[in-house]
């Protein structure tokens, strides 16, 4: 029982790192191609107020969500591997 209380931690600590990992560098990489759109385009105004409207759609898009699969697809792996070991 303390292999597997062990086996959660690690894997949720690890998962954590991995998602904020993944975030920072997805925003990062959302960032660049808003100021290089905006470059590209020879765009007057505020630059930073287009970046930042840019990101607030980010975050509320769905390419955002799909990094919350670094939660679930380990579990559901795991899951699959004890299912298919025990009843197959």
């Amino acid at each position: 029982m303390i292999g597997l209380l062990r086996l959660v931690v690690v894997l949720l600590v690890v998962q954590t790192v991995a998602y904020f990992g993944l975030s920072f560098y997805s925003r990062a990489v959302r960032r660049g191609k808003l100021e290089r759109w905006w470059e590209e385009k020879g765009k007057t105004g505020d630059k930073e107020a287009f970046v930042e409207r840019g990101l607030r759609a980010y975050d509320g898009s769905f390419r955002r969500k799909l990094i919350l699969g670094v939660y679930f697809v380990p579990w559901v792996l795991i899951a699959a591997l004890i299912y298919i070991v025990n009843f197959k």
